[in-house]
């Protein structure tokens, strides 16, 4: 299966692109978002990687016209998990923050939580392509990212918010200017996860207290999430204050242990080489 068959993508304006792997067909699909600048462009999230997402890119125009003036494509991954960093090595330009270097860096599929069965899978990229074969490949970052970093596009910025809890490096991207929040699987509209390797409850109430800062200080208008789909400051507000309303209740707390010990042995069994 050729790029242009796996992926498939919309503009939202402005340079903005929402691009999604068509055949992978499960809630842990993310989107990828591409974002234009006028010195740098960049990729938000790279999906599993199972085809050439620079391919599809380049083939598909989105770049716009005299790419060749600007630096290499950047990707940035919201933080390590396999959905989000599958896609990674296939970039010349690498950006995660400084706690999942080593994750990404090694190809530790544990903590990458690497998940896939061929059922999520509607057709197979190849012929005789098999889920258990999968794995995240290895790929150095170039760009080690930490909270108050800001990544220059040109006629835009990225400010890089450390956002604990999901994973222990995940971030948003916030462009001021414009109040959109790229969120990665910090928050987006449903079940926030809380119990993989690496989760951490207490900072992902602290991480939610911060969301909520940004609604009441009118810092953001649109939140451009690691899963489903977009959403605005009412609902970011929303989502942020029912995770911390609930987070340290006995129910949750005790859903949350099962789940992260369940996870665990599982994630384990799936990846029976990692460092561990």
């Amino acid at each position: 299966m050729s790029a242009a068959d796996w992926y498939a993508h919309k503009s939202l304006g402005d340079g903005l692109f929402w691009i999604q792997e068509r055949f992978y067909q499960s809630e842990n699909r993310a989107n990828i978002w591409l974002l234009r600048g006028s010195h740098q462009d960049v990729v938000i999230d790279t999906g599993l990687g199972l085809r050439s997402l620079p391919d599809y890119i380049d083939g598909e125009g989105l770049l716009g016209e005299g790419p060749q003036r600007k630096n290499p494509l950047l990707a940035i991954a919201t933080h390590a998990h396999f959905d989000h960093s599958g896609g990674l090595h296939q970039f010349q330009q690498v950006g995660v923050h400084s706690a999942e270097v080593d994750a990404v860096a090694n190809g530790d599929n544990f903590e990458t939580a690497t998940w896939l069965s061929d059922s999520e899978i509607a057709e197979a990229p190849s012929p005789g392509w098999r889920a258990r074969n999968y794995k995240v490949k290895a790929v150095q970052p170039t760009h080690i990212l930490q909270e108050g970093d800001v990544i220059n596009l040109g006629d835009r910025q990225l400010n890089v918010l450390h956002m604990p809890g999901h994973s222990r490096g995940s971030i948003c991207l916030h462009d001021r200017d414009n109040k959109m929040l790229f969120s990665g699987d910090v928050v987006y509209d449903g079940a926030m996860i809380d119990w993989l390797p690496y989760s951490h409850v207490s900072d992902y109430i602290s991480s939610c207290e911060r969301l909520v800062g940004l609604v009441d200080s009118e810092q953001v208008d649109q939140v451009l999430p690691g899963h489903y789909n977009t959403f605005g400051a009412k609902r970011l507000h929303r989502i942020a204050s029912s995770y911390i309303s609930r987070a340290g209740t006995c129910p949750a707390k005790f859903s949350t242990f099962a789940w992260g010990t369940l996870a665990g042995v599982a994630l384990r069994a799936f990846n029976p080489r990692c460092a561990c």
